[in-house]
């Protein structure tokens, strides 16, 4: 039983980083209706934004974010005006975004070296104790802050006028087109949102993670299976499949194989489109 709660627990905290980079994802898909292969790689720009601000400036990784999010937020929005926004149809989207994709990961080996790199924080190795279960401080500073902006989007798209009018562009774009809202400025602003959200999990996990350029794609096919999870478009169906794909990959490392991790994720995928293809809360994956 303890090892099942320890594994539960781990679980979840993992699953807790891996929403905040689905959610970034199906914003992009709620609105704009393309994937965007390129998603990953604003994950790799911000474990690499957060290590050399904590190795050359001394800034905690966890306080860096809130200066690598602005930046690959305007990162976003610059692409998306001058490429993705160019794109007409769903799979120009997708030959575009994986170009982009290729660019930025090979620019990013050609000024860094293909080189791994790992923070080093004084609190990496800690850990809290709750009773027969330990919990890593980096994890749950990261879930913590995973809760926050989690509320922090709910709140932002139920309580503001932007995030209503992103609401209404991804539900009726030509409604919301009729009443006054520029759908072509909300589509670019939730680009750049998506992409802020790939640049905070880069954050969150460069304590526990080592950075490479090319992690991006990894974790790019995790947030895939967690958007056609939880449902295309939808935000909740994000969090909750996080949170089912982390117990998910947690619970197969310890009680199957550990070097299978990965390949549950992608059996789950599997499972959702043959059983429940429009996912738990969103519409349609086919």
């Amino acid at each position: 039983m303890d090892l099942f709660l320890q594994t539960l627990i781990s679980g979840i905290m993992t699953g807790g980083i891996y929403a905040i980079i689905a959610l970034g994802l199906t914003l992009i898909f709620g609105v704009m209706r393309i994937i965007n292969l390129a998603h990953g790689e604003f994950l790799m720009l911000g474990m690499y934004g957060s290590y050399f601000m904590f190795t050359f400036l001394g800034i905690d990784p966890f306080a860096s974010l809130f200066i690598t999010t602005p930046a690959v937020f305007l990162l976003g929005i610059i692409l998306y005006r001058y490429f993705v926004s160019k794109a007409t149809d769903g799979e120009n989207s997708l030959i575009l975004t994986a170009g982009i994709s290729l660019v930025i990961a090979n620019a990013a080996m050609l000024l860094w070296s293909p080189d791994y790199r790992h923070l080093k924080v004084s609190y990496g190795t800690e850990v809290l104790q709750l009773g027969s279960v330990s919990v890593s401080y980096p994890m749950l500073i990261s879930f913590i802050i995973t809760i926050a902006v989690t509320m922090a989007l709910y709140w932002f798209l139920n309580k503001t006028d932007l995030g209503l009018a992103v609401r209404a562009s991804a539900q009726q774009p030509e409604a919301a087109t009729v009443v006054g809202i520029n759908v072509k400025r909300i589509a670019m602003f939730t680009f750049g949102l998506g992409a802020a959200f790939a640049s905070i999990s880069g954050s969150l996990l460069s304590p526990v993670l080592y950075a490479y350029p090319t992690i991006g794609t990894l974790f790019v096919v995790k947030a895939f299976v967690i958007v056609v999870l939880g449902g295309m478009g939808s935000v909740e169906g994000a969090l909750i499949g996080g949170i089912i794909l982390g117990i998910t990959e947690s619970l197969g490392s310890v009680y199957i194989s550990t070097g299978m991790t990965d390949a549950f994720g992608l059996i789950l995928f599997l499972l959702v489109l043959l059983f429940k293809p429009s996912g738990l809360f969103g519409i349609t994956a086919r």
